[in-house]
């Protein structure tokens, strides 16, 4: 199973989890001293997401052949798109933080949303596999991503999750981009994109304040821009090799969701500059190979694959950190890998998976 991988890519993301475990244990520490009941609540989640549902997430994603999801992609989009819409139903969805992004099975909660990412982007894939020589056609091309997007963008900006929904479009649209769209139908999604964008700061108040603080960091220090400026005196407190693991200040009852959003702050804080590298390059790794990947893999539909899932998880990283660094509007995006989120987890763990299963059938150099 494991034994024509991509091993180099194999062994950065076991590093990255183990690395991203030891953090997160010294970040949980700040709830540590607010709420120990849900200190070792959320510590016990994590490894059993991490270490057993992690585990069985990526053990599927390289068995199952990339294949089956080009098959079945119509269905299996249709199938997440259906789980995700289950967050506004009552006695289903629960409504945490402004917003209904997860549903309750028992004891556990899940963010079907997570999902989607990944079916997204293997519907566009498989589109644009079956149809780029008709991608002239606007029936063939723009009309069907611009559909697929719509269900999409209703489902996501309902919750809301403007963070999760940019990761898929993101992705979706690299894919369908390197797919064969036109121009000028690029041309038409840009001007959407922005026209939407606008509309959306308008009729959402809360995105508005966080583009304002993008801009001004001192707009409403006590407000809006609390978390950014908390980050901003986490990271630069670290200098260049960190207070040390488990020394952070601003864990406690600073920083809004030290083992979250806010994660990353925690690790300039206590690993400094150097710890930062450490994790960008590790993410780099995962690009690289991610690319090497998918410029080796045997089909068309696998070479998009592997691009859809590499920018799923780096653009979800480079949101995180860009987003603690006030080089981008908050976004409530996780560190994949690192922050807390069983969901979050487990979907990371099994679309890399599914990454080194397309990489079995790559020549890789």
């Amino acid at each position: 199973m494991f034994d024509r991988i991509d091993k180099k890519l194999f062994v950065t993301i076991i590093i990255i989890l183990i690395f991203g475990l030891i953090i997160f244990g010294s970040a949980a520490l700040g709830v540590l001293s607010s709420n120990e009941a849900k200190f070792y609540s959320v510590i016990k989640t994590q490894l059993i997401y991490a270490l057993i549902g992690g585990t069985i997430a990526l053990i599927m994603g390289v068995s199952i052949s990339y294949k089956f999801y080009e098959k079945y992609a119509y269905i299996i989009f249709g199938i997440a798109l259906f789980f995700t819409s289950l967050v506004f139903v009552p006695g289903l969805s629960r409504y945490h933080g402004g917003a209904h992004r997860w549903i309750d099975i028992g004891s556990f909660s899940l963010q079907p949303s997570e999902a989607l990412k990944l079916t997204f982007v293997i519907v566009v894939a498989a589109w644009c596999t079956k149809y780029r020589s008709l991608f002239k056609n606007w029936k063939y091309g723009l009309m069907p991503y611009l559909i697929g997007a719509g269900f999409v963008s209703l489902i996501m900006l309902s919750q809301p999750d403007f963070g999760t929904y940019l990761i898929m479009m993101s992705s979706s649209f690299a894919v369908y981009f390197i797919g064969g769209a036109r121009k000028k139908h690029i041309y038409v999604l840009i001007l959407l994109c922005f026209i939407g964008f606008t509309s959306l700061i308008t009729v959402r108040p809360y995105m508005l304040e966080r583009v304002k603080t993008f801009f001004n960091s001192s707009h409403d220090i006590r407000g809006s821009s609390w978390q950014l400026n908390q980050s901003l005196i986490a990271i630069g407190s670290g200098g260049p090799f960190g207070r040390g693991l488990g020394q952070s200040v601003q864990k406690f009852n600073y920083l809004p969701e030290p083992i979250g959003d806010s994660i990353f702050a925690v690790l300039g804080e206590e690993l400094g500059f150097l710890g930062v590298i450490i994790i960008v390059i590790l993410y780099g790794i995962v690009v690289i190979r991610g690319y090497i990947i998918s410029t080796y893999a045997e089909s068309q539909f696998g070479r998009l694959l592997a691009v859809g899932i590499v920018i799923i998880i780096t653009s979800q990283a480079m949101i995180n950190i860009g987003s603690m660094l006030g080089i981008m509007p908050l976004m409530g995006v996780p560190m994949p890998l690192v922050s807390h989120g069983g969901t979050a987890l487990m979907a990371a763990l099994f679309e890399l998976g599914v990454l080194l299963n397309i990489s079995k059938t790559s020549i890789i150099v």
